[in-house]
């Protein structure tokens, strides 16, 4: 199993400022995350400004907000891309984004973008992933909100980087609930497509991610944030810097627990093996006294007689004066 890479999705969490985007990709190095993300786009490349293309009123963060203005607030400009990747680059971070139109490609291209990730949304849209996978680049497809049919598609519309193509189970809705997660569909994704799977992760908390981990997922995406109680469109389902450390610390750890299926004693465990129960005469006895269990015990360490004797010499006479401690094996009965 490959190490899960940490993702931190920069997305609308800039708040439209330059400044705030480079501190976020600052307090994503810190927190220990491999790459960062954007988002390619322009209000117009996504919508038409028409007040009724809007978000329903009932969403739980967006509710009734027109697209073209829910688009036009969380952009990221593209005129910022070219340092901001410079910036995660120099801090040892990889940098790539999701790009909504084959504009958005273009542009990419001529950054070095290594990795093309296909949003949740756009997953139906197989023009732009064709036309992405042409640069046979790395391919991440989310597939929040989608058939299998539909991943199939997609995944046929990448077919020339299939061998670079990593599924993202995803739940799209925003934040959302743990119980709706379902990282079991890792394995559903991994075994019909035969493909690297990840999780692009919504929920509020880590658990998700730690349980996607220990499934398989070599992708982990969180959208990170400076602080939740800044705002912002993405910032009720953000990681604070604190937590995304936590995520990768606790991601880390779950991935080395899985360790091997073989089974053995660890070196680390020698000590516990030395202090295992074993066979020990508990007090004083004279030759000739009877072997009761009174006398002799599965006492730690593991120094004694093998407990498996016990049936054997209880019953039977010591054959000599033994000291409390003095190993209890059949070697001390007649």
């Amino acid at each position: 199993m490959k190490r899960p890479v940490f993702v931190a999705e920069i997305s609308a969490n800039h708040l439209g400022s330059l400044s705030r985007a480079h501190d976020l990709i600052e307090a994503a190095a810190c927190a220990g995350a491999d790459a960062v993300k954007l988002q390619t786009y322009t209000p117009e490349s996504m919508t038409l400004d028409i007040p009724r293309f809007s978000v329903s009123k009932d969403h739980l963060l967006w509710g009734g907000i027109s697209l073209f203005e829910l688009y036009k607030e969380a952009m990221t400009p593209w005129e910022w891309h070219e340092e901001l990747f410079e910036h995660a680059r120099k801090l040892g971070l990889e940098a790539f984004s999701s790009p909504f139109d084959n504009a958005a490609v273009d542009f990419l291209e001529k950054l070095g973008c290594p990795i093309y990730k296909i949003a949740s949304l756009e997953t139906g849209d197989v023009d732009l992933i064709s036309y992405a996978a042409s640069k046979r680049k790395r391919m991440i497809i989310s597939t929040g909100a989608s058939t299998l049919v539909e991943i199939q598609e997609a995944v046929d519309a990448a077919k020339i980087v299939r061998d670079q193509l990593t599924l993202l189970v995803c739940t799209s809705s925003y934040p959302a609930k743990a119980e709706h997660a379902h990282v079991r569909r890792l394995i559903t994704l991994r075994e019909k497509f035969g493909v690297e799977v990840g999780l692009s992760d919504h929920t509020l908390g880590i658990g998700a991610s730690l349980a996607a981990i220990t499934l398989g997922a070599t992708v982990i995406e969180k959208h990170l944030t400076l602080k939740r109680s800044d705002g912002g469109h993405d910032a009720a389902f953000s990681l604070e810097p604190d937590e995304f450390r936590l995520l990768v610390n606790e991601g880390h750890d779950a991935f080395l627990a899985l360790g091997s299926h073989e089974w053995s004693i660890q070196e680390s465990e020698e000590e516990s093996r030395r202090l295992r129960r074993s066979l020990f005469v508990c007090c004083d006895v004279k030759k000739g006294d009877l072997v009761t269990r009174k006398n002799v015990k599965a006492l730690r360490p593991n120094t004694g007689g093998p407990i498996s004797a016990v049936a054997e010499i209880l019953g039977k006479r010591f054959n000599g004066d033994f000291k409390a401690g003095h190993p209890a094996t059949t070697s001390i009965v007649t």
